[in-house]
């Protein structure tokens, strides 16, 4: 590693020079690197649901429905309206009244069920329009846009294509405004807690460039999530700020030893740095990485794009940063100033002093935050994350109170099933508690007609490649007690009268998020936790420093996470599982920072109250510097975004940062000294007491 360092510090100018060259590159695979603002995507292929997607796109030409509801149009002006709908590109299909008799004829003909599908009253009609692709794809979203252009003020689109087109503009239109506001936040942050004006603007140069590199290598994946894109900026900006602060009061140390020669210095820095970037960086890595271990395929996306983005932090902590500081030295140097800093002398002397107070304090906390963090309630429903005046959400709100209608469902059976067995079903089905209708071919021409003599047109709408295809409204809203425990009910009926049968659409695939998720959470808090336990077991070569360092993050996370619970707050479902994970990993270099000082300090022949004290004091300026450019990568996009989803994750991120500085500062000290004696004979090169004493005499 030194015969590296020695060439990163004598290359600066010429490490820029590539840097920057490797910018344009980036900047292509950024702009072409696809967004996937669909969730339920990320459900598996293996699952039933997903099955059924993929038949009624490839064999029924229906990637997504999406109802259009129409007020104060007389049929007419609504059948041009629809007219022009059908010929948009992407849309493959405008089921309407007039599929089904000529407008001359009075709608009172249709039965009754079909008329309150179509129509509430005189007041508004509605239409129902199938897209040729998937939710998320260009070409619908594009459609959303022609067909909202079409329809005009006095149509409203809904269902998860509009959904996903708001979010879509909404996120487009602020992710700059989260790198702005994460970038300020931080350099005021740095301005005033390190001691030069130019060094933040040189780590946020550093980071910003790692940004860029990261977005751009996101190409081989071909398409990362909305959330990914949202959230990987900030994310990177705040967990590989310490290392840029961890190399930086080196290099001003390694100055003072060489101040003649600046590129040794650095060299020296580089070296002496590497161990402790790579110990911080690999835990922060491994949490990233085990979100890999969900089946839901968006903790694998946010997963590998966060764990690339740390090890290309951390490459350009060693490469890009000292490069910046030694060809920035004389301004780093003409702009110093005092900072805001405190010494910590009266706060580590309380903390020590009253050390098993706040091991019982330890205790206290973790019990009800253990409790508020297994019973705080979640969402699944994306529409809950957008702003109530959205288009889409304004529509949905339209299809509840003026049809009755929360959710579509379908159906699909073999149709080798029994034209008499399938009016038995639709039945069964009618006769659930909140189904507000069910549009299947055997209920309207009955189970004796000969459906050979119905035309091809028709019968190619509900039949195809084997399958056949049955429409379910629901009165319930997706992700809901009630909406789970009716799938469930209409699984039983279906399979009860074809084994093979398919239950899609949103509110299926919403259910199948739900349990998949549950079972994610477990999973990756495992992993995480086994994951990050084994590289602390080896750094320290201790049996007992991994259990008391994650469980003081832990208790930091069930802080973090269980106080929606006493507050009352519903967070998004991706929270519970991500949360947990990103805290851990990102905050135990705290841990790691403090404990290895202590170490230091314990073995340079100071006895453990003592060593504790200098620990503290040295270790707090990093340790809040860290978090505190943690917490303003964060907390601005928490307070300014308007996606609940997105601004939940980063509150929750915003505030975890400084939920575990505090017990890091506060707590793991006194757990480290009431436990000394059992950490020195379970850890490997722990000066024991005996040991000090001999070497005191």
């Amino acid at each position: 590693m030194e015969r590296i360092a020695k060439k990163i510090a004598n290359h600066s100018k010429l490490i820029l020079l590539l840097a920057v060259i490797l910018l344009i590159p980036s900047a292509f695979g950024y702009f072409n690197t696809n967004i996937n603002y669909d969730i339920l995507s990320y459900l598996p292929d293996n699952i039933s649901t997903t099955k059924a997607e993929k038949i009624l796109k490839d064999d029924f030409g229906c990637g997504t429905l999406s109802m259009l509801i129409v007020e104060n149009m007389d049929d007419k002006d609504v059948s041009k309206v629809k007219d022009k709908i059908a010929k948009v590109d992407g849309v493959s299909d405008v089921l309407w009244v007039d599929d089904f008799m000529d407008l001359s004829v009075p709608k009172e003909i249709l039965p009754k069920d079909m008329t309150d599908l179509l129509y509430n009253g005189d007041k508004s009609t509605m239409m129902i329009i199938k897209m040729e692709k998937g939710t998320g794809d260009i070409k619908t979203q594009n459609a959303v846009s022609s067909i909202r252009s079409i329809a005009g003020k006095q149509a409203f689109l809904s269902g998860m294509c509009g959904i996903l087109k708001d979010t879509k503009d909404l996120a487009d239109k602020e992710v700059p405004l989260y790198i702005l506001i994460g970038g300020l936040l931080i350099l005021i942050i740095l301005g005033l807690s390190l001691e030069s004006t130019v060094i933040p603007v040189i780590f946020l140069t550093s980071i910003a460039m790692a940004v860029i590199y990261n977005f751009g290598s996101n190409i081989i994946f071909g398409e990362i999530s909305y959330i990914t894109k949202a959230l990987a900026a900030v994310l990177q900006l705040g967990v590989t700020m310490d290392y840029s602060i961890f190399l930086f009061h080196r290099y001003e140390e390694e100055k003072l030893k060489f101040p003649n020669n600046k590129k040794d210095a650095m060299a020296h820095a580089i070296k002496n740095t590497f161990i402790s970037v790579i110990g911080g960086s690999v835990t922060t890595f491994a949490g990233f990485l085990a979100l890999c271990t969900m089946d839901l395929g968006i903790g694998r996306d946010i997963g590998l794009v966060m764990a690339k983005g740390v090890f290309l932090g951390v490459l350009c902590t060693i490469t890009v940063l000292p490069s910046f500081l030694l060809v920035f030295d004389k301004q780093v140097e003409k702009y110093k100033h005092r900072t805001v800093m405190p010494k910590f002398n009266k706060v580590s002397k309380i903390i020590v002093k009253n050390y098993k107070k706040l091991a019982i304090l330890f205790v206290i906390i973790f019990i009800p935050s253990y409790f508020g963090y297994k019973n705080a309630n979640v969402y699944y429903n994306l529409d809950e994350s957008l702003p109530s005046n959205f288009p889409s959400i304004i529509a949905t709100n339209k299809m509840k109170t003026d049809y009755n209608m929360e959710s579509t469902n379908f159906i699909l059976v073999k149709d080798t099933v029994a034209p008499n067995d399938l009016s038995k079903m639709i039945k069964e089905i009618e006769n659930l508690d909140g189904i507000t209708s069910v549009i299947g071919l055997e209920k309207y021409i009955g189970p004796r007609v000969d459906q050979g003599f119905l035309p091809e047109d028709i019968l190619s709408e509900v039949k195809s490649n084997g399958y056949e295809q049955i429409l379910v409204n629901s009165k319930y809203k997706a992700a809901t007690d009630e909406c789970n425990a009716q799938i469930e009910e209409i699984n039983k009926v279906v399979h009860k009268y074809d084994k093979e049968g398919l239950v899609g659409g949103e509110a299926p695939l919403t259910l199948d998020l739900i349990k998949i998720a549950d079972s994610d959470f477990t999973k990756v808090n495992f992993a995480s936790i086994v994951a990050i336990f084994i590289i602390i077991t080896i750094l320290f070569k201790s049996a007992s420093l991994p259990v008391i360092l994650v469980s003081t993050i832990q208790c930091a996370i069930f802080l973090n996470l269980g106080l929606p619970y006493y507050t009352g707050t519903v967070e998004p479902f991706i929270a519970s599982i991500v949360l947990g994970t990103i805290q851990l990993g990102a905050t135990i270099d705290y841990a790691i920072l403090l404990t290895s000082r202590f170490k230091e300090e314990r073995n340079e022949g100071y006895e453990k109250f003592e060593a504790m004290e200098r620990s503290i004091k040295s270790s707090c300026p990093s340790i809040i510097t860290s978090a505190l450019s943690f917490f303003g990568a964060t907390v601005g996009v928490g307070l300014i975004s308007k996606l609940d989803m997105i601004s939940a994750l980063c509150t929750l991120m915003a505030r975890g940062a400084i939920v575990s500085m505090f017990i890091i500062i506060f707590i793991l000290p006194a757990i480290l000294l009431l436990f000394e004696g059992i950490v020195v004979k379970t850890s490997k090169n722990f000066i024991t007491e005996k040991e000090l004493c001999e070497e005191t005499n």
